[in-house]
């Protein structure tokens, strides 16, 4: 196979995803958009985490509402768990990787406020830990995931949602969360400000 094949084949197999993606997950990309704006318009908070290339992910989400996304607006309450480094570090050192996000989510999230987790691998024990921290303090979750959901899926409660992009490869996981991500972006803006 040539390298251009190998091209074509990349872009292909993205496009059948994000196609797949795009029939299966409307509604639910759809209802999560409005969960989001009813914490937002609650005076609630959006926390976010992720590892590895989902962490940017988790940093789209937040700078996109922090900032904006396509215009000018009020700035929105939302939080990568997944950028202050000395704290992730000093959490790893002294207690566990899988406690990165729970902890700081002990501390930061209060009751009413919303947990998005985006996961490629669906078994990562932090992100899992995260999930049961935040339905210990109240707290709804909306997990971006992919493949069967692994251990991810059966931690989630009737309240949550989670938004499950029907490929089991990684890189096509993580471009369709990127994608999810904008729609959620541009689908609150629109709710929120018209």
């Amino acid at each position: 196979m040539s390298l251009q094949d190998r091209i074509i084949n990349h872009f292909t197999d993205s496009i059948q995803t994000q196609q797949d993606a795009m029939t299966y997950l409307c509604e639910l990309i759809e209802y999560a958009s409005q969960r989001l704006v009813a914490t937002l318009l609650n005076d609630k908070k959006i926390l976010a985490c992720g590892n590895g290339r989902s962490a940017t992910t988790a940093q789209l989400l937040s700078s996109a509402m922090l900032n904006q996304f396509e215009r000018d607006r009020p700035s929105l309450p939302v939080i990568a768990l997944t950028t202050d480094t000395a704290a992730i570090t000093a959490i790893a050192n002294d207690y566990h990787f899988d406690d990165v996000f729970a902890k700081q989510l002990r501390a930061l999230g209060q009751s009413g406020d919303l947990l998005v987790v985006y996961t490629d691998s669906n078994n990562a024990a932090n992100i899992a830990k995260a999930i049961t921290t935040a339905h210990d303090k109240d707290i709804t979750v909306i997990a971006l995931t992919g493949s069967n959901g692994g251990l991810i899926a059966p931690l989630l409660l009737e309240t949550d949602i989670e938004i499950r992009v029907p490929s089991s490869s990684n890189a096509r996981i993580q471009e369709t969360h990127v994608l999810i991500t904008h729609c959620l972006c541009d689908l609150i803006d629109h709710q929120l400000f018209g």
